[in-house]
This record gives C-alpha cells, structure tokens and sequence, in this order.
C-alpha cells in the first residue's frame, strides 16, 4: 500500500504539472508508470490515467478561463473531429503491427520541450483574431481531424499534439492554447475512461482514487501558476517540464 500510494502520488504529480502546464494528457505519465512498478495490466492503467485526466482538464480548464485564456468557440469545433477521428484511427491502427509508433509521443513530448526552451511561442492573441471566422472553422476542422487520426492510431500523445497544432499551425499563444486543450481533452479523456470501464469494468479503485487525487491537486497548483507567469517564464516552464517527462518516460520505457 505504501509502494502504491507513492508511484500514485508521483504519477499524479507529473501528470498534473504537465496537464496544468502544457496541456499534456495524464496518460503520457500515469500508465507506463502504473504498468512499469505496480504491475497493473495496460487497458486498466490507460482507464485509470484518462479518469484523472477528466478532472484535471476540467480544473485547468476552469483556470484558464477565468483569465481568458481559452477558445471555446473553436475549441468545440476541434473537439468533435478529434473525437471522431480517433475512432477512424483506432480502427485503422489493428491493420498495422503493434509498436510500430509505439515511440512517437515520447520523442514529441522531448521535441516540443526543446522548441519551448529554444524557440518561445510569443505570438499575441490579436494576431490569431485577424483571421475571418470562416477560416478559424476550417483550420479547426482540419487541425481535429488531424489529431484525432495521429491519437487514435498511435494510442497516445493527443495532448501534444494539439499543443503543437496549436501554437505552430493556428497561431495560438501558449496560455490559450494550452487552455483550449485542456478544455478538448476534459471531454475526450471522459469518453476514453468511460469506454474503457463499460469495456474493462472497474480497475484497483484504490490506484483510481489516489491518481485521480494527486493529477487534481497538482493540475489545479500548475494551471494557476501558469496563468500568473510571463509568456517568456511560462514557454520556458513548459519546456523544462516537457523535457523532464520526456526523459522519465523514456526511462521508464527502458526499465520495462
């Protein structure tokens, strides 16, 4: 119990400081930490990780909005092709081998920490809004497709994946962006987790509550810091945390 309520709380720890902070989904952390040093089967800790992500998101969500720092007009948009694009990509993944992308969010997690650190994202959120309406819709329908298809055929990363579509391809700046994906994947990790317990049923509730517990707690103490910080501190905050998690997954890939 003691071992379990350690990894639970260092899971929650990093998932939540990468949600609040980067928009980073909780399953980049928590499941190959749950698989590597508790033993818990894969499907059950991809259903524990997306139920702590539910929460949060929604906290940092919550966060962000009240400092204005989200898009929820194009953020339903982007929402409702990444989820049905997800499901296109999932059916499409059984027709390739297993493992075949099995690295891609790990060295995404690394690249973009690196790109935060070396190349800030400073764009201003005037410079987004001189768009017509009509192009914002589009580039959302795209940009969910886009994600929705990578995250359901590699089975993880959609949390960097819209951070980087984001701030590179729809020119967000990073508080909004990172705020309009927590916002998105509030609503993708409920449908993930709840179709992973009707398909599953339950896991360990005591690993679900602690996870759940410790990713809110730290996701609420991130997504606040976050909205208080420059652009310049809060790029290289993310980057910096990018980096560590990329690093501790690797790690913890070749501990497995």
């Amino acid at each position: 119990m003691v071992i379990k309520l350690i990894v639970c709380i260092i899971a929650g720890l990093g998932a939540g400081f990468g949600t609040g902070f980067a928009g980073m989904s909780a399953a980049a952390v928590i499941s190959p930490m749950l698989i590597t040093f508790l033993g818990v089967p894969a499907y059950e800790a991809v259903g524990i990780a997306l139920a702590s992500d539910v929460l949060a998101s929604a906290v940092s969500a919550n966060n962000y909005r009240k400092n204005k720092n989200i898009d929820i007009k194009n953020g339903v948009v982007m929402m409702i092709f990444v989820l049905i694009f997800t499901l296109i990509g999932s059916y499409i993944a059984k027709l390739v081998p297993n493992g075949t992308m099995g690295g891609m969010s790990v060295l995404m997690t690394t690249f973009l920490g690196v790109k935060f650190i070396v190349k800030p994202v400073m764009t201003t959120k005037e410079k987004r809004l001189e768009s017509s309406r009509k192009k914002q819709i589009i580039q959302s329908v795209v940009s969910g497709a886009l994600v929705g298809f990578i995250c359901g055929f590699i089975g993880a990363g959609g949390g960097m994946m819209m951070l980087l579509v984001l701030t590179s391809f729809l020119g967000y700046e990073l508080k909004t962006a990172v705020g309009t994906s927590v916002f998105i994947m509030t609503f993708t990790a409920l449908t993930g987790a709840l179709s992973h317990f009707v398909i599953g049923g339950m896991p360990d509730i005591q690993c679900l509550v602690l996870c759940i517990i410790s990713t809110l707690v730290f996701a609420q103490i991130a997504s606040k810091l976050a909205n208080k910080a420059s652009p310049k501190t809060l790029n290289r905050a993310v980057g910096v945390i990018l980096v560590i998690l990329g690093g501790a997954m690797m790690i913890i890939k070749f501990v497995k």
